[in-house]
């Protein structure tokens, strides 16, 4: 990461009521006294106008500058409020282009140098992103908990048990010839070790539901060809996402739609129906149905009859399914004599909210007022796995001797600081902040 001045469009698309430039580096204030003149008081907007170097006015707006390190980056900083018209916002940027050693910002810059100063760790950036991205209550309430640092006071607490557990054993270590230090002062240790051991493991059962109030719930929808699949997609989508017709295998593809279903994502996917059949392109779209199979959390079984080979149709997947007979207003029949757990009609819209409330039954339940310190992350669970494994090592092993066990603990410290980003994570830092906007 270079160093320098950097600044950028913060604010999103033009053009926009107001557009805010964002810059931070040691140039700040040199270059808001050139633009606007003066640098306002700390904290304080000041209206000002923007002026080129030839003193000729670009636009009038609102000017904050934070002193560092009490600002985003924990460098000098400042915000440019301006009217966000296109013309207006590129000859700000060229301005500012044209001072020094000022450049434009990479994706994700601003935030990566807020890491860098200390001003965040990996586990609150990861949340600034997810906030950014949130398009659901749920996900903005996880990501809002790990913005303000919950989840990092948590795995914090467990590396300050960890360091004191250390010390304890180095304490024996070191001192055990002493008259005046007992024979076992890491003893009262291990009971502590055994419990948090627990606790991760606690946590690490959390993932899933962190994983899908970030991600969404996946929910495929399978079944023979013509058994309602599209029909089903495009009425819960209420737009024509996919093509109904009478012909058996129209679709082809995997299409999907996002839905928000009580504050989360479910992820729906409309496939190729199930069967035999010698069309190349076709078979290309059963694969994928089945790749899809693969990822569910969830399948929606349709059919429009009772004697569907139900488990038959799914080959090997054996997670949550509901079997949703379609068509029903063409049937009499009622859902006590019949093996399937819904009927619906997306012509009449019978059976839809009670199809709705099952699905709802597979998400997540949290406590609507409680903590949302959840891992979110693929990262997060191996990290966690792997300090869990070092301290049951540790454990395990007290036939081996102390210094092993103090290693032990260590290692477990240290996968627990890659998490938060303490311990060498430099390999880890262009994923993460490619993640980012330009200007964030």
């Amino acid at each position: 990461m270079s160093t320098g001045t950097i600044f950028a469009l913060s604010s999103g698309g033009l053009p926009s009521g107001v557009a805010v430039i964002r810059i931070s580096g040691p140039e700040c204030s040199a270059a808001v006294t050139q633009l606007c003149g003066a640098i306002p008081a700390p904290r304080h907007a000041s209206l000002r106008s923007i002026r080129n170097r030839n003193s000729e006015a670009i636009d009038q707006g609102l000017v904050l500058f934070f002193p560092a390190p009490n600002s985003f980056t924990g460098e000098d900083c400042a915000e440019l409020q301006i009217h966000g018209g296109r013309a207006t916002v590129a000859a700000v940027l060229a301005e500012l282009g044209s001072i020094g050693d000022l450049r434009m910002a990479e994706a994700g810059e601003f935030s990566r140098r807020a890491f860098l100063n200390g001003r965040m760790d990996l586990v609150e950036v990861e949340g600034l992103a997810d906030l950014i991205a949130a398009e659901t209550e749920m996900q903005r309430r996880l990501a809002a908990e790990q913005t303000s640092g919950g989840l990092s006071r948590l795995y914090d607490s467990w590396a300050k048990r960890l360091t004191h557990a250390r010390a304890m054993i180095e304490a024996e270590l070191d001192f055990a010839d002493e008259d005046d230090v007992p024979g076992s002062v890491s003893a009262s240790i291990w009971a502590d070790m055994h419990t948090l051991a627990e606790d991760i493991f606690n946590h690490i059962d959390g993932a899933r539901a962190g994983e899908i109030v970030r991600d969404g719930l996946k929910v495929v929808i399978a079944g023979p060809p013509n058994s309602g699949k599209s029909s089903l997609l495009n009425y819960l989508a209420q737009r024509d996402v996919a093509i109904v017709t009478d012909v058996p295998g129209t679709t082809r593809d995997v299409l999907h739609v996002d839905l928000d279903i009580g504050g989360y994502v479910v992820r729906l996917y409309d496939t190729a129906g199930l069967r035999e059949t010698d069309d190349v392109v076709e078979r290309e779209g059963i694969r994928r149905t089945h790749l899809s199979l693969e990822q569910a959390d969830l399948v929606l079984l349709l059919s429009e009859n009772d004697t569907t080979d139900w488990i038959g149709l799914l080959g090997n997947f054996t997670g949550p399914i509901l079997r949703v007979r379609t068509k029903s207003d063409l049937s009499d029949e009622t859902l006590p004599n019949s093996p399937v757990n819904v009927m619906i009609s997306t012509k009449s819209g019978v059976g839809i909210d009670q199809l709705i409330d099952r699905m709802s039954e597979h998400l997540p339940s949290l406590d609507v007022g409680g903590s949302l310190a959840l891992p979110t992350r693929e990262r997060h669970r191996i990290g966690l796995e792997t300090c869990r494994q070092h301290i049951q090592a540790a454990l395990d092993n007290a036939a081996a001797g102390l210094d092993i066990q103090a290693e032990h603990l260590r290692l477990a410290g240290h996968a627990l600081g890659r998490i938060t980003g303490r311990v060498d994570v430099e390999n880890l830092l262009d994923v993460i902040f490619s993640e980012f906007c330009i200007g964030k």
